[in-house]
């Protein structure tokens, strides 16, 4: 969806990051961070797993995205936070926002599996649907490649963010503004630091998608939300710069072109360095802000047209459908138990195209009958007026419980918030 702010709610309001009302170019780059998991995955479904014969920088795209969105959820809530919000209202929206689709999801791959003869255990069952799997380390436990919904993971992540924001938050607006650079210098050292410290975890044994990557370091660095989390704080400075007043004012082109370049570097890095999102969570960083800034100049890009919101606005669901589409739709390059099967390439190709459509057709309809219509009905209590909006019913300043947490930080402001 594409994000609204509400100017009269501004506190503190910074020069010019108060006068922004929409930022369609933020919302346009989650449709390319959700594509871009597709087509990982794609590269890796056609001919059954993961491995080094594939090449690597197609394969890097879905770790890339990943990192992207929890970067983006980072920045986006602390943009958006509600100085009158209680942490029971904003982590209500966050709950309507992720399971509508995610139950949907789940309960079409748990009939797929069904009907191609997959086993369904508990094991491959309850932690998806508990969104609990980042906790377990054994991936294969989990069902592997063929599990339950495989991206759903991420979700997991984004529950602990979810929970930890309200605290996050006021820890970090305490941080005075000329002192947020160097802050968010040290999460990206530190994100950085998270593959080398999984060195200490054992090698062995590899993980069945990568015999390059140890199954307990790509736990640690890639799964775990604890490690996760870091990317998620430095969205939350990267706003509280912008919001400050001082971004660098770095262009879009620049911050693209450094993404690219850093994305390049990761997909030649080995093993476990391989998946983290490294340099690239601090390009992808400056990519988000310079996003953000250009929107608040009302400047366009190329992703603030109306298509690219358009296809923003159902990259959540995008993301939820795409794997289902490639586990049991058009690609015959693999079967649901995961063996090869040779294809010609026009009809790989063919096989490609259709997944790709269908994948943003159940996406589209994901988003317009369940998404968009729960988080309107749902994502607060009844008798409170709804806003101008597109998904998320609109956050205005309200009166709170003297009792109640808040999501208050310098610089707040209200907004429909995005998808993870």
């Amino acid at each position: 969806m594409d994000v609204v702010v509400d100017r009269g709610a501004v506190m503190q309001a910074p020069e010019p990051s108060a006068r922004a009302r929409r930022l369609p170019s933020l919302t346009g780059m989650r449709f390319i961070a959700a594509f871009a998991v597709l087509v990982s995955h794609l590269a890796g479904q056609i001919v059954g797993s993961i491995h080094p014969g594939l090449p690597y920088l197609i394969t890097t795209l879905g770790p890339v995205g990943v990192a992207f969105f929890f970067v983006l959820s980072g920045f986006i809530l602390t943009w958006v936070a509600d100085p009158n919000d209680t942490a029971g209202l904003f982590w209500r929206r966050r709950l309507v926002k992720i399971f509508p689709n995610h139950l949907v999801t789940f309960a079409a791959t748990v009939a797929l599996m069904a009907a191609a003869g997959v086993p369904i255990m508990a094991i491959n069952t309850i932690p998806p649907l508990l969104l609990i799997e980042p906790w377990i380390p054994d991936f294969d436990a989990l069902g592997g490649l063929t599990g339950i919904n495989v991206p759903s993971w991420t979700l997991g992540c984004e529950l602990v963010f979810y929970l930890a924001f309200p605290w996050l938050i006021r820890l970090i607006g305490r941080i005075r503004p000329p002192r947020l650079w160097s802050w968010a210098a040290g999460v990206a050292l530190a994100i950085i630091a998270v593959p080398f410290a999984a060195q200490a975890l054992p090698t062995r044994p590899a993980t069945s998608w990568d015999p390059a990557i140890a199954e307990l370091q790509s736990w640690f660095a890639y799964s775990l939300p604890f490690t996760r989390i870091l990317e998620f704080v430095l969205g939350i400075l990267m706003a509280r710069i912008v919001i400050s007043g001082r971004w660098i004012r770095l262009g879009m082109t620049p911050a693209f072109l450094l993404t690219i370049a850093c994305v390049v570097v990761q997909s030649h890095l080995p093993g476990v360095f391989r998946l983290c999102a490294g340099p690239t969570a601090s390009a992808l960083a400056l990519l988000i802000a310079a996003g953000a800034a250009a929107d608040v100049r009302t400047a366009r890009t190329p992703f603030s047209g109306r298509t690219m919101v358009w296809l923003g606005e159902i990259s959540f669901a995008l993301y939820l459908v795409h794997y289902l589409v490639i586990q049991y739709g058009p690609i015959d390059g693999v079967h649901a138990t995961g063996e090869a099967v040779t294809v010609t390439p026009s009809t790989r190709l063919v096989h490609i195209l259709l997944t790709a459509v269908i994948s943003l057709a159940l996406a589209a309809a994901l988003y317009t009958l369940v998404e968009r219509p729960a988080v309107r009905r749902f994502s607060r209590p009844r008798g409170r007026r709804a806003g101008p909006i597109s998904v998320h019913e609109e956050s205005r300043p309200r009166t709170r419980r003297r009792d109640a947490p808040s999501l208050r930080h310098p610089g707040a402001v209200t907004h429909d918030e995005t998808p993870p």
